[in-house]
């Protein structure tokens, strides 16, 4: 697979980079916390028989820039800029945070054909949801230069991983990858919203062809949020793929292949 590298200049000056590879029309990958254009290479990999797949850096990660002031719009730009870049119009895939920044793009009108979001972090009633107040706290640890406690307290508080458990990465080979990109945790809790609550009437605003997508496997509050953000946004669709969880479009992207392509095509 061919891929190019490229960058661009969003809205506000920032630079954007970006690869892209295959042939057809632009299919945009957008990754969640933590993620940089490298996570995204394998779903890339089997969608680019298919389409032009593009998967870029979003601000403040890999070989993008950022800015002083962050802000949800900035980044609807910078996709807005990528889309421009390679055609002018495309479809959009997110996952985790980055599936409310392509329902969030497609409600702002950006030139997006198509969304599929997969498992958008909107975390019903009656499950435990992330503190009002953590993006402000994730902001403070940063300013401290405490970029390890940001990691910790995004994966215990946001996530929900046990406490052992996250001490258990500090001893593993992400663990410094996970810290360079701390300082861009806050982006995705204001991308979420506080609380991760669903934004029904945001959502009912988008109008383009969308479809909602989750893994059986993952967490238990997932199946339920996805199913009322589907509902949420006039004519989604559901789909359930059975036995995957929030990892799958990294660790097992060949299970959304035959989907992704039926939806876009």
């Amino acid at each position: 697979m061919t891929t190019a590298f490229e960058t661009v200049r969003s809205a506000d000056g920032t630079q954007i980079a970006f690869e892209r590879s295959g042939d057809g029309h632009p299919l945009v990958l957008i990754g969640g916390a933590f993620s940089n254009r490298a996570v995204a290479r394998g779903l890339a990999h089997v969608l680019a028989p298919h389409f032009t797949v593009v998967t870029y850096d979003r601000r403040g990660r890999g070989d993008s820039g950022d800015s002083d002031r962050y802000a949800v719009e900035r980044e609807v730009e910078d996709l807005t800029a990528v889309i421009e870049s390679v055609g002018g119009r495309a479809g959009v895939f997110g996952h985790s945070s980055g599936a409310i920044l392509a329902l969030e793009a497609a409600r702002a009108g950006a030139p997006i054909s198509a969304v599929a979001a997969y498992e958008p972090p909107y975390i019903p009633e009656g499950f435990h949801r992330p503190a009002a107040d953590l993006a402000a706290r994730l902001r403070a640890l940063i300013v401290a230069d405490r970029g390890e406690d940001a990691v910790v307290l995004f994966q215990t508080e946001a996530i929900g991983i046990p406490a052992a458990a996250v001490e258990g990465f500090r001893h593993t080979e992400m663990w410094p990858g996970l810290v360079a990109v701390a300082h861009t945790l806050p982006y995705d809790m204001e991308i979420a919203g506080p609380g991760n609550v669903l934004p029904s009437e945001r959502l009912a605003a988008i109008s383009v062809p969308t479809l909602v997508i989750v893994g059986t496997a993952s967490m238990p509050w997932m199946l339920p949020g996805t199913r009322a953000a589907a509902a949420a946004i006039p004519g989604a669709r559901h789909l359930e793929l059975a036995g995957e969880d929030h990892g799958t479009p990294g660790s097992h992207p060949d299970a959304l292949l035959q989907p992704l392509v039926e939806f876009f095509a």
